[in-house]
């Protein structure tokens, strides 16, 4: 059986690459849990961030006109977990992303509130020539 990892004070590394396709989405829910459960998140914060990664996965194929692939990038923090999803599409202009609210009509809107509302700090960085990188991160529970 598979036992956690001990807390080192360097930042631990996991990237993933995989398809702009929506087949594809359920492996980057998995590799991001397996990161997750060995840095001791509970199953119902694992459950939160396998669906935020799924989001911010589906917007990047949604969104991302251009972009082959998707890449996942996993810190493993002190205090928690960054994830960083990027595509390398032309994409959505980052005001339209800031300004949705949960009561525009658009159901795309409600992604970007979904990822929000499960993670503790969620940016983005969009450029409309190079892509766009989300960065989310989860703090483990004091």
């Amino acid at each position: 059986m598979n036992q956690p990892v001990p807390r080192a004070d360097d930042i631990d590394v996991v990237e993933l690459r995989v398809p702009c396709k929506a087949e594809w989405v359920a492996l980057a829910r998995l590799s991001v849990a397996a990161v997750a459960s060995r840095l001791h998140f509970s199953i119902d914060e694992i459950e939160d961030i396998k669906l935020a990664v799924a989001e911010a996965c589906t917007n990047a194929i949604q969104h991302a006109h251009g972009s082959s692939y998707i890449e996942i990038r996993c810190e493993a923090l002190s205090d928690g977990l960054r994830i960083q999803v990027r595509d390398y599409g032309r994409g959505t202009r980052p005001e339209s992303i800031r300004s949705r609210e949960l009561e525009d009509e658009r159901v795309g809107g409600l992604g970007v509130f979904l990822i929000r509302s499960l993670m503790d700090d969620v940016s983005y960085d969009v450029h409309p020539e190079q892509g766009t990188q989300l960065i989310m991160t989860k703090r483990l529970p004091v």
